[in-house]
This record gives C-alpha cells, structure tokens and sequence, in this order.
C-alpha cells in the first residue's frame, strides 16, 4: 500500500471527524447574531393600546399573564371588538365608505422577527387582523390590498360575511340624504313636517358611542373615525403589536389610512418598543408617527415625551398644511382633529398622548391588571 493511498485515507478519515464535530457543536444552543436579545428583566408583561380595546385586555389578560405569545395577545385583543356589531368603528358594524361598502384594513408586527403583515380596502371578512397575520406568516409580502387580500382571507379559510348592520345602514343612510343640498337626496329638514319631527336618523347620529372628527369639510357635520390599536410586551421581553379599523366614516372608496401602514398606523422594534395611533390618519401617515415615536425611544427618550414629541410635529405640519386647506385648524390655530398615540418601552414603561384634553387609553400590567388611564393632552 503506497504512502500516497495511506495519506489519502487519513485525510479522509480526518475530514470526516472534522465534520462530525462542526455537526456536534452546531446542536449546542448559540447566540442568535441575526436578531435582537430579548429583554429578560421584571418588565412584563404588559398591554397596551386605545380604550376601545379593554373589554378584549379583559378578556384575554391571565392567558397573557400566563405566557400567551404577544402577537396571539394583541390580535387577541382587537377580535373582540372587530366581532362587535355595537361597535361602529371596527369591523363587523363599521361604518361604510360613501357608496355604503364597509372597507378595512389592518396590520401587525411581530418584533423578534421584525416581521409585518397588513391588509387594506378588504371586505366582507371579519377579522382582518388575523388576515393581516397571515400575510405575515404564509407570504413573501407586507400588504395585499382589495380583492386580493380577500381572495387570500378566503382561500385560508375565512368566511364571507356581510359586515354592513342595520344600524350602520341607517346611519349611512342619514349622511346621504344630509350631506350635500345639490344631489337629488331628501333630508329629514328637507320634507313634510311628519318626517322633521321623527328625527329619527338624525338621533342614530347623535346617539354614537364613538369619537368624532372635527374636520369635514365636505358638509360641516361631524364624521366618525374608528380604529383599535394593541401593543404586547410579553414577560420575556418580546414586543408584538396591532391596529385594525373599519376607517374614517363615509370616506372615499379605496381611501387607505394610517393603520395599516407600517410606521404610522403601529410599529414595533424589539431593541426599543411598540407604538401605535388612532385618529386622523392622514396626519399620522405624514409624521409617519409610530416609527418617530420608536426612534425616539431608541435614542433614550420615555415613551411620553416621545409621543409629545411627535404631535408636536403633527401640529406643526397641521399649521403648514393650513395654507392650503384651512380647515385643518381651528379658530384657536390648533388642529382640528385629534390625534392618539399609544407607547410600551420595552423596560415596560409606558404612555398615551393625545393632541386634544378629555381621552383615555386602555393599559394592562402585573401591578393592577386591565384598565382605563386618561391620555396626556399636548399642552
């Protein structure tokens, strides 16, 4: 046997023990290099959000509490309400766009992965935040939009339902036949004396149980925006986040808002925390608010003066915007509409802000569990 034949099988053999010994030491646990560490200090968990989300927060609380995945939570939380036909700003109930469609969109964001999925102008599908999961967890993509997201909702087994209620309906109805003295629509002022003193659907308005916008340009009468956010920070550390919503009431058909729109409807960042916001949309979307917010608190600052910070900027760009549509302040030179941001810092610390006095946003923690605190008004 030749020395050269010899060398060549202790080469061989050589590798091949070189080779179980990388597979040895790769099935030992390493430090993940490709995502952030998680925060295992006394920080969560902790829920976070708009108040519209307590009843779900109650409903799910000590499953978080017990080490629910804080995506799971979050979406969780806003299903309850997307399932509530009481509800006219999310979901099932919802007001409809002009032509009397419910549209809504949705979004979520998973921090350890930094992962997002969203869905926009879809319809007839009842939980759009789970929709918006699934985009995050079975595709290559951020946001299908219109028939395509429903087409996907449908073929992962969601069911068409048809989201427009009676009460919704009428409601609809009453801004249609009120919203303009120039189209061939009768109001109740508008007919026989009978019908004036009925007043019913003008009380369906006045009876809403939801915030209303200030700006409306088009007709002088207040219109309603209805959005759910939820932010998660689990007991490990680990920050997920969610916003879903039926949208500004009466909008144009096809008119997106901030909500599903990653960095200003929410965002989330595990080396810093999660945001999100309900309100004017268009604003939000132009201070691209969420991820402000998440730099901010990247950089050292609290979750409130982050939130300050940026509707300060809102405000701002309110004032600048007003050259061209006035509307957009009010006689005392702030903005008219209103604008809410939600924050969880990922030592737990958290905040809601609000551009407007006289809101409350929903917290949960270990400390006192699911409940109302008002929202801190930039002065």
């Amino acid at each position: 046997m030749s020395s050269a034949s010899v060398d060549r099988r202790t080469l061989i053999a050589a590798t091949a023990a070189a080779l179980a010994g990388c597979r040895s030491s790769s099935a030992q646990p390493r430090a993940s290099t490709g995502a952030p560490a998680l925060h295992t200090g006394k920080s969560g968990p902790v829920l976070v959000g708009s108040a519209n989300a307590l009843p779900g927060m109650r409903k799910i609380w000590s499953d978080f509490a017990r080490g629910m995945a804080p995506l799971d939570a979050a979406i969780e939380v806003v299903k309850v309400t997307e399932a509530d036909p009481a509800d006219n700003s999310v979901g099932l109930g919802g007001l409809p766009n002009e032509a009397g469609v419910v549209q809504l969109d949705a979004a979520c964001m998973h921090g350890p992965t930094h992962n997002s999925g969203a869905v926009a102008c879809i319809e007839n599908i009842l939980h759009p935040s789970e929709v918006a999961r699934l985009v995050l967890e079975r595709t290559d993509h951020c946001l299908l939009v219109g028939r395509g997201a429903y087409e996907f909702a449908r073929a992962h087994g969601h069911a068409h339902v048809e989201l427009l209620t009676e009460a919704s309906r009428k409601i609809w109805l009453a801004w249609k036949e009120g919203h303009s003295r120039g189209d061939d629509w009768l109001g109740d002022d508008e007919t026989w004396p009978e019908r004036r003193a009925n007043k019913t659907a003008q009380a369906w308005w006045e009876s809403l149980p939801v915030a209303k916008v200030d700006l409306d340009t088009s007709s002088g009468r207040a219109r309603v925006w209805g959005t759910i956010h939820c932010s998660a920070l689990a007991a490990d550390g680990a920050l997920a986040c969610t916003t879903t919503t039926s949208g500004l009431s009466f909008k144009i058909p096809g008119r997106v808002g901030d909500s599903p729109i990653i960095g200003a409807g929410l965002y989330c960042d595990q080396d810093c925390g999660s945001a999100g916001a309900t309100g004017r949309g268009e604003a939000n979307i132009l201070a691209n608010g969420s991820f402000a917010i998440c730099e901010l608190l990247r950089r050292g600052a609290k979750p409130l003066d982050a939130a300050l910070e940026v509707l300060r900027r809102v405000e701002e760009h309110a004032r600048r915007g007003a050259r061209w549509q006035p509307a957009l302040l009010g006689a005392d030179g702030k903005p008219a509409f209103n604008l809410q941001y939600y924050v969880v810092a990922r030592d737990g610390s958290y905040a809601g802000a609000a551009l407007k006095p006289g809101g409350q946003f929903a917290v949960a923690d270990g400390e006192r569990g699911p409940r109302l605190e008002d929202l801190v008004a930039l002065a």
